[in-house]
């Protein structure tokens, strides 16, 4: 860690001197370490340390802790023991961490005693997903101080002002706190005065003062990093002058020593006085981030510039080193104010405003502090996994020779790809900006981070106060969440969960007759925060509820999932919502089930999300072996080596107590596989028939609910295997064990694209269908209805559009027959071997509805031996309407529009619900058409249980 402490110490000229950390006692500074291990501890090291170097105290946070815990095995055998428990990362680090916290301090009491609680102190930061949140800082410092048991320690607090209210109440309290992540003199002021209040709370209750203690960290050598960037900048664009280079490394030295100045005058005085003589120690500044980042600057800079009485440094090991051996001591804190003002004023005539600059350190403080500690658990939890057996979905195949031979030839590659994909190199696919998209990979361990947040937001929803929560989103926003709310039901206790992503209007209507909004929580989820569902979903249901609570209390109501910066998040911001919970950006919407946008309505509805990502992490573990071994890159492989082969069609399977997964794995397959004229095309829903009506274009993936098991669906899918299918079968424990088959088929997706040789994180022909829609709303608000468009034919009250070319080859087949019938025969003509037929239906997606056309999508596939789909618009547009665009020219086309018997307005637009439907319809269709897609439109009219009933049966004619 450090080199071997001395009373005396020599320095590298081999001159023996007083060893210059014992000299700066004498000028009233405290000598506190930045670091801790438990090697140290157990070694000697640090009680050496603290009889010669005249160590203080010691500091920790995540970061600290991460590279203890990870960087060495001095955990391991603890972790081995938690192991064989029942146990999640944060629990297990708590457990070593109290245990670090508590050794460091019993070293450190005679250090505590002999100053009378001045030093001999060790902090422990509370969680850094708590710095926005001071009703969770206060129960984790109490936690944490309770279980500590030591006067001698201290709970780290940010200086956010969540984090500043907290810390009034703590010092009230009794627990003591170090203040972190100050950069602002304001902040600081803040933070002098919350403690002094704290104090004067705990007087006026009679309470002593003695052994309260804080102190207030003042970061310094992060201002100098971020203040020289900034001058660096404007020097090379000219627009900060030359004459101002000399402000570079001056800046964080000076801003201190004006800190220090407003230290000492509100610890004196009459207001300080009174609690003085009351036994009350100062709240002394802590100087921290005192390593140098800066190469060209003396390492020994940020202690030898700020020694001062009733100050510390918390030093890092390397600087705590470098200081040991060259360090000069010599008393200047005080000396320079006005030196140190000309700085500051200097500083603002550059035009970079310190305000700012320390606003946006703060904000990257606690960013930093939090990815930190998703880093330490995640190191925690990965020994945790690597000592108990895992329990894994089983995953096993039955595949044609061809096929298995094509996988095994291909799988070797993969040994170096693996580390390629977990290192995030884009030249695994197609060397654009892959890399950029890949957050994905780490969201786990992330997430297991934020156990306490889940948990504070399933409180929040099983507090009596709803009784429903409804996501309103669109794509990858909504469809793990209603994979979760199909699946897992109702829990006791919490909300119903329900999801709206469509713009029917009878859709909308279904959704709002269901709940109450006065006890309705709503989630808008939308990753970009512009997508024009979510966006006028919010609309309405924001007024719904304005309507019934008031405006203060609208709100309340709502919580958005979002990117941060987006539009969605200034709107929230603006409403007042409940909360704003951030997507994060390197996650596009199709890979995010694991991300906020399934794991904040899973804890709503009462999903153990623990459990959830726990399961899940044992699969992201799985998914870093060898490709023989790893059961993500081998189903990847299988599927792309498939796909190349002409086994295109991959059809799901998979039990009814799951079943709702494929419409899932339908928008995370298509939209990544499908484009530049290949890709994967999911089959969901079919059911299965018997061998003969399939072809050689399927491969076969069943998803087998161990708990609930179909014995229809084994036998189906052994006689399957039989006929010579190529099948994946995988074992699915229990519902919890979801979250390893979506992180299972996230990895298997992007290894297929590799295989496949696409991009399979964009998706541009889904952006084209968004072009074309806003291109049609926006002719509908300047004239005040869509284009007028012409049918090519209309028989029995239902209305047939195409374009020329389209409308042209169907009316050529049906020349002889002009009916809806004939019509239809010339058009699923069209479909011959290897190609598969869409139905692209923009009605109210509903049992009765769905039951009628999956009776034509089944009568189709048995008649023409043709794989199907079926996808209710709009939502489909967000998935499968990627492939259907840019993946292979084999799909067939019957898209199925209608009349809305009764529309729905969007407050605060000209248009209505119903003609975004059909704005979506139509720039759907077009885009079909651009891409030279065989389709057909079907307009039923209003009525359309009725028309759906018609064209059954033309469909079933047609056949014939």
């Amino acid at each position: 860690m450090t080199k071997t402490a001395s009373p005396v110490a020599t320095d590298s000229a081999g001159t023996t001197r007083e060893n210059p950390l014992r000299l700066l006692a004498g000028q009233g500074q405290a000598v506190w370490l930045d670091y801790i291990q438990r090697g140290a501890l157990r070694n000697g090291e640090l009680a050496r340390m603290i009889r010669d170097d005249d160590l203080r105290g010691v500091t920790s946070n995540p970061a600290i802790f991460e590279k203890a815990i990870a960087g060495s095995v001095d955990y391991d055998r603890a972790i081995g023991l938690l192991a064989g428990r029942t146990i999640d990362a944060k629990s297990a680090y708590e457990c070593l961490a109290i245990a670090d916290i508590r050794d460091a301090a019993d070293l450190l009491r005679p250090v505590y005693d002999r100053t009378a609680g001045r030093d001999g102190y060790v902090s422990l930061e509370v969680s850094p997903t708590l710095a926005h949140d001071g009703a969770g800082t206060l129960a984790e410092a109490r936690r944490l101080w309770r279980a500590l048991g030591r006067p001698n320690v201290m709970i780290k607090v940010p200086a956010t002002p969540a984090g500043t209210q907290a810390i009034e109440t703590l010092i009230a309290e009794g627990i003591n706190v170090n203040v972190t992540l100050l950069f602002a003199r304001e902040a600081y002021e803040a933070v002098a005065l919350a403690y002094l209040r704290g104090l004067e709370r705990r007087r006026a209750r009679g309470e002593p003062l003695a052994r309260v203690a804080s102190v207030a960290s003042f970061f310094i050598s992060r201002i100098d990093a971020a203040v020289d960037g900034a001058l660096a900048e404007g020097l090379r664009t000219g627009s900060i002058d030359a004459t101002h280079q000399s402000l570079m490394g001056r800046v964080a030295i000076a801003n201190a020593k004006l800190t220090y100045e407003r230290y000492r005058q509100l610890f004196s005085g009459d207001r300080w006085e009174v609690l003085a003589r009351a036994g009350a120690q100062t709240q002394r500044v802590l100087w921290a981030s005192t390593g140098t980042k800066n190469p060209d600057y003396r390492d020994t800079i940020y202690v030898e510039s700020l020694i001062g009485p009733d100050t510390v440094n918390t030093i890092p090991p390397a600087t705590l080193d470098a200081f040991r051996d060259h360090g000069r001591v010599k008393a200047g804190l005080v000396d320079g104010l006005d030196a140190a003002r000309a700085v500051m004023r200097q500083l603002d005539d550059t035009g970079i405003g310190m305000k700012a600059l320390t606003a946006r350190l703060l904000d990257e403080g606690v960013r930093l502090f939090d990815d930190a500690f998703a880093k330490l658990l995640a190191a925690v939890d990965a020994k945790l996994f690597a000592m108990k057996p895992t329990t894994l979905n089983a995953q096993a195949y039955h595949l044609p020779a061809a096929l298995d031979a094509a996988v095994n030839h291909t799988l070797p590659s993969w040994h170096d790809r693996v580390a390629r994909l977990w290192s995030k190199d884009a030249t695994l696919w197609t060397g654009g900006d892959e890399s950029k998209w890949l957050g994905w990979l780490t969201i786990v361990a992330e997430q297991l981070g934020r156990l306490d947040a889940f948990a504070g937001l399933a409180r929040e929803a099983a507090s009596g106060a709803f009784d429903d929560v409804v996501l309103l989103g669109m794509g990858g926003s909504s469809l793990a969440p209603e994979v979760l709310a199909t699946t897992f039901g109702h829990q006791p206790g919490f909300p119903r969960l329900h999801i709206l992503d469509s713009t029917d209007p009878a859709q909308v209507r279904a959704v709002e007759t269901k709940v109450d909004p006065r006890r309705t929580l709503f989630v808008v989820a939308s990753k970009s925060g512009s997508t024009l569902e979510p966006n006028i979903f919010k609309q309405y249901f924001f007024d719904r509820v304005q309507s019934a609570l008031g405006a203060t209390e609208a709100g309340r109501r709502f919580i958005a999932i979002t990117d941060p910066g987006s539009k969605m998040e200034q709107v929230a911001t603006r409403d007042g919502f409940r909360h704003i919970l951030h997507g994060v950006p390197s996650i596009g919407g199709r890979y995010s089930a694991l991300s906020h946008f399934g794991m904040v309505p899973a804890a709503l509805m009462g999903v153990d999300v623990r459990r959830f990502l726990e399961s899940a992490h044992q699969m992201v573990q799985a998914c870093g072996a060898e490709p023989e071994a790893n059961p993500g890159v081998m189903l990847g492989v299988v599927l792309g080596e498939a796909a190349k082969a002409g086994r295109d069609k991959l059809t799901i399977v998979a039990s009814p107590g799951i079943h709702d997964l494929g419409a899932w794995l339908e928008q995370l397959i298509a939209e990544s596989t499908g484009k530049l004229g290949r890709g994967i095309i999911p089959v969901d829903r079919e059911s299965v028939g018997a061998p003969e009506v399939y072809g050689d274009d399927r491969i076969f993936a069943y998803l087998r609910l161990a708990t609930a098991p179909d014995a229809a669906q084994d036998a189906v899918v052994a006689a399957l295997e039989a006929a010579g299918q190529p099948v994946v079968r995988i074992d699915v424990r229990d519902a919890h064990a979801l979250g390893q088959e979506f992180f299972r088929w996230e990895i298997a997706t992007a290894v297929a694209g590799a295989v496949i040789g696409i991009h399979p994180f964009d998706q541009p022909d889904v952006e084209a269908s968004k072009i074309a829609t806003r291109a049609l709303t926006d002719e509908y608000e300047a004239r005040g209805a869509l284009p007028a468009e012409q049918p090519f034919l209309e028989v029995e009250g239902i209305r047939l559009f195409a374009d020329p070319a389209n409308a042209q080859a169907i009316l050529a087949g049906a020349a002889a027959d002009r009916t809806l019938a004939g019509c239809l025969r010339a058009h699923l003509a069209r479909a011959g071997r290897g190609d598969y037929v869409a139905l692209l239906a923009y009605v109210h997606m509903n049992a009765d509805h769905e039951h009628a056309l999956s009776g034509m999508r089944h009568a189709i596939r048995d008649a023409k031996r043709v794989a199907t789909c079926l996808g209710f618009g709009p939502r489909f547009l967000h998935s499968t309407g990627q492939a259907y665009k840019g993946g292979p020219d084999s799909g067939v086309f019957l898209q199925v529009t209608c009349d809305d018997a009764s529309d729905l307005p969007v407050p605060g637009q000209t248009y209505t619900f119903g003609t975004v439907k059909s704005a979506q319809a139509r720039g759907d269709f077009q885009v079909l058409a651009d891409r030279g897609r065989r389709a057909l439109r079907i307009h039923l009219g209003a009525d359309v249980p009725a028309g759906l009933a018609r064209l059954d049966a033309a469909v079933r004619a047609a056949l014939r």
